[in-house]
């Protein structure tokens, strides 16, 4: 299909400067862009922390010397490891230390119980885990359930220096008592692997831009957790693609030390590559933001670091927004305004830019598309409530059930085709083949999930969700998984799950519950979420039922609880 603006009538809405194409091979692997990055921006603050910055030059050193120390105690090229911390100096430095090393990196959220942990690790066959010790003590319960050989252990204060370090670290043990005891006898200290790898010799990993870089967990489009397998190629092309669509403003900052906001966890893929690689790019400072939710320091960072670019979803933007302090802080600095991982919100979108002068750009994008497919413009045409215009080397069309294309303003699911798209779900072929549409021209695109509708000038807009898939605060929950843990807590005859719109994080998760025994309360059922799942994935209403609506065969019926909820309103 040739490239104009009637076969891509979005187009038009490009910034001047911004191509239609990027080149996803700009680099071999995304270790000769680091290598840029950090020899071009040596001198430039790369992170900040808790008060604490380390350069590009520190991160390089320190990276190196973690990626040495790996190779010489045996990883191999393509050998994973998990990385499980919040945004602390840690991450960066085991992150692009492992990827030196030609390690795959298995992104873990640090908040997952041990059974979703097990799970993870040996999906992924993980060999090695970088770990923050406040959860060490879950990976203790199912460490010998894994393939993990070599355990790195962190404290949250282990790079503020001294004496920070130290009051950090006795805080969160001794005073706050974030640490639970654990017992890891074989597990090493990760900075005195930091320290020892700066004697050993590092030996730059021969890569192709089609080995995995990261193996990225989601539930996808039917619940169970998969393995998003993201490529070098993968990630670069959506790095290569942001750097133009934000540099024509970001090429524009003078100030030596340009902030941009990463209060969104790195293990995210959203945060891992707006804020995190491509930063590599643009020699911007992350302002990692360890507690999010503590509104007072968060604001307090932000006074004395004025952004200039700010990454988000809509509830932070809401919280910040609520928070009588937030009037204090310096916007004037502020160029751009990214949301994404869930709907914006158009009241949000106004009063952030009646506060900061900056409107929100809204974008699109999952773990299998590393991640960004759509953005509203930086300059120009900016619609709140859509979810703007393919990126450049990115194609977007509506999908009809009867896998024909959908015309203007008609409904269908939102399938994408670009150099970001998922090499595949890590060995699940079958789970591949469901997400897989590939059209009369041979051409194979990726099945979003979503429904969504494209104007006849090319904007973009999700108005509904194909799966039964639950977005809570910017993270999928998928009713499966949720059916399965409450199914075995003592007492539950049955469950089923559906989300229930939620003002605070857009959907909540509902369950409803036939019980077996007539004693089960709803406070015991959700204590034995809270022991199972991670805290965004707990039923935030349980009802008792004393039967669930089923089909004839017996196949419980979400979609008619969802009815009798919306009718409810």
């Amino acid at each position: 299909m040739p490239v104009t603006t009637e076969t891509y009538p979005w187009l038009k809405y490009y910034p001047k400067g911004v191509p239609y194409e990027i080149n996803p091979d700009a680099y071999p692997s995304i270790l000769e862009l680091m290598e840029d990055g950090f020899k071009k921006f040596s001198q430039n603050s790369a992170y900040a922390c808790m008060g604490k910055e380390i350069t590009y030059r520190q991160v390089d050193t320190l990276s190196r010397n973690f990626a040495a120390y790996l190779q010489s105690i045996g990883m191999q090229k393509g050998d994973r490891i998990a990385i499980q911390m919040p945004n602390v100096l840690q991450y960066p430095v085991a992150m692009f230390g492992a990827l030196r090393a030609g390690l795959t990196v298995v992104n873990t959220n640090p908040l997952y119980t041990p059974r979703e942990m097990e799970h993870q690790f040996k999906d992924s066959g993980a060999k090695a885990i970088v770990i923050v010790a406040n959860f060490a003590s879950s990976l203790e319960k199912i460490l010998g359930n894994t393939s993990i050989k070599h355990v790195f252990v962190t404290e949250l204060g282990d790079m503020l220096g001294f004496p920070k370090k130290q009051i950090v670290n006795f805080v969160v043990k001794s005073v706050k008592k974030m640490v639970p005891a654990y017992d890891l006898p074989t597990a090493q200290s990760f900075m005195d692997a930091v320290s020892k790898g700066a004697n050993q010799t590092w030996t730059k990993p021969t890569m192709n831009n089609s080995d995995l870089a990261f193996i990225q967990y989601t539930g996808g489009t039917t619940g169970v957790s998969k393995g998003a397998m993201l490529t070098h190629r993968n990630i670069v092309s959506n790095l290569e693609a942001n750097n133009v669509w934000q540099g024509v403003l970001t090429d524009k900052i003078t100030d030596e030390k340009p902030v941009i906001v990463a209060a969104l966890p790195l293990y995210h893929i959203y945060a891992l590559t707006v804020n995190a690689l491509t930063a590599l790019k643009t020699g911007t400072m992350n302002l990692l933001i360890t507690n999010p939710r503590d509104l007072e320091a968060f604001i307090k960072d932000l006074k004395k670091y004025p952004p200039h670019v700010f990454t988000g979803v809509n509830t932070l933007y809401n919280g910040l927004l609520n928070h009588p302090k937030i009037g204090e802080v310096d916007f004037s600095k502020l160029i751009i305004t990214s949301a994404g991982g869930m709907a914006l919100q158009g009241v949000v979108a106004n009063r952030w830019k009646e506060l900061t002068g900056n409107l929100p750009a809204e974008g699109y994008g999952l773990s299998e598309t590393s991640p960004v497919l759509t953005s509203n413009p930086l300059i120009g045409e900016n619609r709140v409530g859509t979810i703007g215009i393919p990126w450049p080397s990115t194609e977007i069309r509506i999908l009809k059930d009867d896998e024909t294309w959908a015309e203007v303003g008609e409904a269908g699911e939102i399938v994408a085709h670009g150099p970001q798209v998922m090499a595949g779900y890590y060995n699940r072929p079958d789970e591949t083949a469901k997400v897989t549409f590939v059209d009369s021209e041979g051409k194979s695109w990726f099945k979003t999930g979503d429904v969504g509708v494209m104007s006849a000038d090319g904007f973009f807009k999700i108005v509904d969700r194909k799966k039964d898939m639950i977005l809570v605060s910017g993270f999928n929950v998928y009713p499966n998984e949720i059916e399965d843990v409450v199914a075995t807590c003592p007492g539950v005859l049955e469950v089923a799950c559906i989300g229930v719109a939620d003002e605070k994080s857009t959907e909540a998760v509902k369950v409803f519950v036939v019980k077996k025994d007539q004693s089960l309360t709803a406070e015991q059922v959700q204590a034995y979420c809270r022991e199972n799942l991670t805290g965004y994935k707990c039923p935030k209403h349980i009802e008792f039922r004393t039967e669930l609506p089923k089909t004839n065969v017996g196949k419980i019926l979400r979609r008619s609880l969802k009815e009798e909820e919306m009718a409810k309103k």
